[in-house]
């Protein structure tokens, strides 16, 4: 079974209809070309996501050390104040 409820017999229906629209041989130029479109898609959606969780650790990062200097601060302010 195909995505969204189609069957083969349906897929073999579409692509003669695509053949019948684009002729044979403007129809392999039709999908290499849509074949590339999708690799390029999928290619910036990863790098994407590789992006935004590179983003997360190094906020993570920085994160943990001000916590640490924020601490430092206030050992440092009660230390002077004793």
């Amino acid at each position: 079974m195909l995505p969204f409820n189609i069957g083969v017999p349906e897929v073999v229906v579409i692509l003669g209809i695509a053949l019948l629209v684009f002729g044979p041989k403007k129809l392999p130029e039709l999908g290499r070309n849509l074949g590339k479109g999708l690799k390029n898609f999928k290619e910036s959606l990863s790098s994407a996501a590789n992006e935004v969780k590179s983003g997360f650790n190094e906020e993570s990062e920085t994160g943990d050390k001000g916590q640490e200097t924020e601490n430092n601060k206030k050992e440092e302010i009660s230390a002077k104040g004793s």
